[in-house]
């Protein structure tokens, strides 16, 4: 079975019924709607828009399937490359914090994690959603505690893609306790995404088929999941990008 029939039907047999309770549901918004209370104004969210209160806006909610790390404690790192190959990546998220005005939230925890220069996963494969097999390494993985500024920082590679779904980055966000206040995605700019797939690691495998207006889970916008980016093919890239939870 193909990975983008798998995620249309929504398939979670195809990874074997121990994988079925960590990832709820393929990457499509058709198989999951979580949806968050706003603990300021009452109202509950879903995953089309956010909820805006004071001077920022929650972000989206989406699936953590069909990838979730297995176990995200054993990988706090900044350098997230492992033996990867691909144009350089650097990821700076900051999470703000909706129920206190917006202001910077210290010590959350961020877990992010994507797929290699060829669309695959670590800590997974050998089955119909991904042949080729990951399953005993852990690249493109990490996880790290927000400082004061609410900021954390990752080295990686710039993220390929894989047939049904626009080039993206996972994020689950913890308070300092451990509880989950956000899974979301992370969106990329489709010019940038051309000019890097057409060079190294990522050429043999082409431009990516799937847009984010067209992706089935960036498709209702991405006003509060496109990240920015400055830098270069040559000097790598950086991307930086806001988080809002209700903390």
């Amino acid at each position: 079975m193909e990975r983008k029939e798998f995620l249309r039907r929504g398939f979670l047999s195809a990874l074997g019924s121990a994988a079925i309770l960590p990832i709820l549901g393929s990457c499509s918004k058709d198989s999951v709607d979580p949806t968050t209370t706003d603990t300021t104004t009452g109202t509950t969210t879903g995953t089309t828009t956010g909820t805006t209160t004071g001077s920022c806006t929650t972000t989206a909610t989406e699936t953590a399937g069909p990838f979730p790390t297995k176990t995200p404690g054993t990988l706090v790192m900044n350098d997230i490359t492992s033996d990867r190959t691909g144009t350089k990546l650097t990821v700076k998220i900051t999470i703000q914090n909706k129920n206190n005005s917006c202001a910077a939230l210290a010590n959350a925890i961020v877990d992010i994690w994507h797929c290699d220069a060829a669309g695959n996963y670590s800590e997974y494969g050998g089955s119909g959603m991904q042949s080729t097999n990951y399953t005993t390494v852990h690249f493109l993985r990490g996880r790290q505690t927000t400082d004061a500024n609410g900021l954390v920082t990752f080295t990686s590679i710039y993220p390929g893609w894989y047939s049904g779904r626009a080039p993206h980055i996972h994020a689950h966000i913890y308070n300092s306790s451990g509880t989950s206040l956000l899974v979301t995605q992370i969106a990329f700019d489709q010019t940038i995404c051309n000019t890097v797939y057409a060079q190294g690691a990522y050429k043999s495998h082409g431009l990516q088929d799937t847009t984010n207006s067209n992706d089935n889970v960036f498709s209702d916008g991405v006003t509060t999941e496109l990240a920015s980016f400055t830098g270069s093919v040559s000097e790598g890239y950086v991307l930086t990008h806001t988080i809002v939870v209700a903390g």
